[in-house]
């Protein structure tokens, strides 16, 4: 499936925190770079502390952090790269809006479930983000307090769990080429 690999588009990597999806990210966009792409990468703990700065966790909220980083992905294929957004995105209605948009656009868009189980996300969460949560301290964890709507139809479905971001790269690379 050719859809990204040769032409500007999205990759889209959703799942919950501490999946691996900025670390797969990373190694993606080395992997692009190094076979001569231009490549942005869109980080969503990135864009909570710049442009995003101003949105709280509520749905309506979610749900525009993610519009906001489909638009900016959109704005990157128009300049020629490829874009790699990394973003829990745990609403379906919002990434089916932002995969209509780049459709509407003629824009390349490649779902990726970063499927990891939760308890290797806990076993991983530097930010100490599901303790905090578990703990009652902390409200809305997507996959402990707040939902996440696993994609139904993602191009691609990967978990980390006993992948390097190296080999998980490697792995959407190969699906995508």
């Amino acid at each position: 499936m050719s859809v990204v690999i040769g032409r500007p588009g999205t990759i889209w990597l959703t799942g919950l925190s501490g999946a691996g999806k900025t670390t797969t990210a990373r190694a993606l966009r080395d992997e692009l770079v190094a076979k001569g792409h231009a490549v942005m990468l869109i980080d969503g703990d990135e864009l909570r502390r710049g442009l995003s700065q101003d949105l709280g966790f509520s749905s309506a909220d979610r749900d525009e952090n993610v519009r906001r980083a489909g638009e900016l992905a959109l704005l990157a294929a128009r300049q020629g790269t490829v874009a790699v957004v990394s973003l829990i995105s745990p609403r379906a209605t919002a990434r089916r809006l932002v995969r209509a948009r780049h459709e509407h656009e003629g824009v390349h868009f490649v779902e990726v479930f970063v499927a990891t189980p939760i308890e290797v996300c806990e076993a991983r969460d530097d930010k100490d983000l599901y303790h905090r949560a578990r703990a009652g301290e902390r409200l809305s964890l997507t996959g402990v307090d707040d939902p996440y709507e696993a994609p139904e139809h993602a191009e691609i479905t990967i978990s980390t769990e006993h992948l390097t971001p190296g080999a998980a790269a490697r792995e959407i690379l190969l699906a995508i080429s």
